[in-house]
């Protein structure tokens, strides 16, 4: 087995001793850092390749962090002057995941990038830890490789905000069989318009 295969072993292994050490040093280290920041290289090697990453000019790899946990509304003094149905200020849950967040954050961070794909690298008690694999679509490297330059295109500009990326498109409700009828079309608002839509043809 090459070395990528024995990092993939040790990370499924994260319950042992070994793992919580490096992880909670880790933590600890990611903790002293900017919320969002650049990173020389990928601290998972072998599953940034697996999601895409390459080791060459153009790939660059942002660390996101998201704080763990539901939020809370910001209204002043709790008062957020609707319904009672709305009224809810703790406890608020986002449909989206974390992850989906942290590559929401780096997306904006560096806005001239790509955000291809992303994967966890932490957690601690407040925050969670994820890295960001961004592809820059001006550099020559990118357009002339015609495995990765359709990202250059420009319907790919923020894709991390609308639910293309593989960890923000798990909110979607997208999926083949029973308990995916409700997004048949491509999505929720698509199939709710669809089957409440009437079509006078012409000829009928």
């Amino acid at each position: 087995m090459g070395s990528a295969e024995y990092m993939k072993l040790l990370w499924r292994k994260k319950q042992s001793e070994t793992m919580r050490y490096i992880l909670r040093m880790r933590a600890w280290h990611y903790r002293q850092l900017k919320a969002v920041h650049r990173v020389p290289h990928p601290s998972r090697p072998d599953k940034a390749r697996m999601l895409g990453y390459r080791a060459k000019q153009g790939f660059v790899i942002y660390r996101a962090r998201v704080r763990r946990g539901c939020f809370v509304r910001h209204v002043a003094k709790g008062q957020t002057m609707g319904k009672p149905r709305n009224q809810g200020v703790h406890e608020q849950k986002l449909s989206k995941g974390h992850q989906a967040i942290a590559e929401k954050r780096a997306g904006k961070y560096a806005g001239a990038l790509r955000v291809l794909n992303s994967y966890w690298v932490g957690q601690d008690g407040t925050y969670k830890y994820f890295e960001v694999i961004m592809v820059d679509p001006m550099h020559p490297a990118i357009r002339k490789d015609p495995k990765i330059n359709w990202i250059v295109s420009a319907k790919h500009k923020h894709r991390e905000c609308r639910g293309l990326t593989s960890a923000s498109k798990k909110s979607r409700g997208l999926g083949k069989g029973i308990g995916y009828a409700k997004t048949i079309g491509g999505s929720r608002r698509g199939n709710w318009k669809r089957r409440n839509t009437l079509q006078m043809r012409r000829y009928r």
